[in-house]
């Protein structure tokens, strides 16, 4: 069960530093370059806070295993990076924990969509809620979208939204810049 009291920007969503974001962003651009043949994949990652309020100012990337499990069993995971993203979910629940002792804990789970816009598709509401009716973690959601220019030229970010659990969906959310 949620506990919004503690984790309010699991609904209030969060304020974030512009360099954070900034992070975030080179992140999503970095990832857009890479994958198998560099078709690109999901750039993901956690932000952090002090736990008084709804900062969330330290990002850390995670890395995505969409492409080695792939690799691995291409039946069981027919998807690769480029369109869907996967985290250990053992160091996961074990990264969450030890922010939350530390005091400052993990506030956002973000990741980037390529060439398709700043959504929380059904895939993303799977990964959330694993299988419950609610998600399995008080976070909000960040997703980047970063697009090819589709001439070779290069990518840029050209939009990111914050999404929170409403109690029976996710909407969007406010991301304060400061």
């Amino acid at each position: 069960m949620m506990d919004l009291a503690r984790h309010p920007w699991a609904r209030d969503g969060v304020h974030m530093p512009r360099d954070v974001l900034a992070k975030i962003e080179a992140h999503a651009l970095e990832a857009y370059a890479l994958g198998p043949e560099a078709e690109g994949e999901e750039a993901c990652g956690v932000v952090d806070g002090p736990a008084s309020d709804l900062v969330a100012d330290a990002a850390e990337r995670i890395p995505n295993l969409a492409n080695r499990y792939h690799q691995l069993d291409p039946e069981g995971y027919p998807r690769t990076g480029r369109t869907y993203f996967l985290i250990d979910p053992l160091k996961f629940s074990r990264r969450i924990e030890a922010s939350e002792k530390a005091g400052r804990p993990v506030k956002v789970l973000y990741h980037s969509h390529l060439d398709c816009g700043a959504y929380f598709s059904p895939t993303d509401v799977d990964t959330a809620l694993a299988g419950g009716s609610e998600p399995s973690y008080d976070l909000a959601f960040l997703v980047v979208s970063v697009r090819g220019d589709g001439k070779g030229g290069g990518a840029h970010c050209d939009d990111r939204k914050l999404f929170v659990w409403s109690g029976t969906a996710f909407v969007e959310a406010p991301l304060v810049l400061f």
